[in-house]
């Protein structure tokens, strides 16, 4: 092996690392960088370079941000009086890609978990709660995974918010769009059931 190709190597393990990014594939990132090494691989490691030591959690909701807060709840046209609730930060990036709402967020970080250790406290479950008045939220949209823990999560925001005064929703749940009946698991076809409306 010649000099420095010891470091290639390194860097390649670290890519596979990467969610997404097997073997293969990191070693194809890797040689896509060094062949543009001044107009790609510097930019990109001076840049990974600042965020590394700049990024931390937005004070308010919990998003990734460069400053005290992120750009969300910097925004003043933000603030519409709609908290959308969501578990991990990667669930607000896909609200946002959707581009259909345009209030703030609060991201607790996981779900409540006793085998975890995760309870309301560690979820920041109270500090959304003084949000609601602060910030003049009439509406929490409980944006959380359909899933046992998601589940309990809401039920347990949308019990401590019913003496609130504000209006608890979340997001309708069941066949996606241009899903197809017999792909689709017997929990989904029940909540889809469930929640049918009028046509």
């Amino acid at each position: 092996m010649a000099a420095g190709e010891g470091e290639i190597e390194a860097l390649v393990a670290m890519m596979a690392r990467l969610p997404g990014l097997g073997p293969r594939s990191a070693r194809r990132a890797v040689l896509h960088l060094l062949r543009r090494r001044e107009v790609l691989m510097a930019p990109l490691a001076e840049l990974m370079g600042r965020i590394a030591a700049t990024a931390r959690d937005c004070t308010r909701c919990g998003n990734l941000a460069t400053g005290e807060l992120c750009t969300i709840c910097a925004d003043p046209a933000r603030a519409t009086g709609e908290l959308c609730v969501v578990e991990q930060v990667s669930d607000l990036w896909a609200m946002e890609r959707a581009g259909a709402f345009r209030g703030r967020y609060h991201v607790l970080g996981g779900t409540l978990s006793a085998l975890d250790a995760l309870g309301p406290e560690e979820l920041g479950i109270p500090r959304m709660v003084a949000r609601l008045g602060a910030e003049g939220i009439s509406e929490v949209i409980l944006a959380l995974d359909a899933t046992v823990e998601g589940q309990t999560t809401a039920h347990y925001i949308a019990g401590l918010l019913a003496g609130a005064g504000v209006t608890v929703s979340s997001l309708a749940q069941g066949v996606p769009v241009g899903g197809e009946l017999d792909y689709l698991d017997e929990g989904t076809i029940l909540a889809a059931l469930r929640a049918r409306h009028r046509v």
